[in-house]
């Protein structure tokens, strides 16, 4: 999935909580507070936090699949 697409589906989503988000994208991970989706078919991540009463996703990185797996996202976005 592009993140064209990521976008097209998320702006008309109306998620209440996590569960409902993996019911739209089932890859979707939760780590603290933040919100990940794989992207181009897992060549990035999208570290996103959800504000689900107001309806706002907040996209605090994109990263290569390689970068997010050193970690150093973690402190930088506050998701612990």
């Amino acid at each position: 999935m592009s993140l064209e697409s990521w976008y097209t589906i998320t702006k008309s989503a109306n998620w209440h909580n996590f569960p409902e988000v993996q019911q739209t994208f089932n890859s979707a991970d939760s780590v603290g507070t933040c919100v990940i989706f794989d992207i181009s078919h897992n060549k990035c991540r999208l570290i996103t936090y959800i504000k689900y009463k107001s309806r706002k996703v907040f996209i605090l990185l994109i990263l290569s699949h390689a970068d997010y797996s050193r970690g150093r996202w973690k402190n930088d976005c506050d998701c612990d």
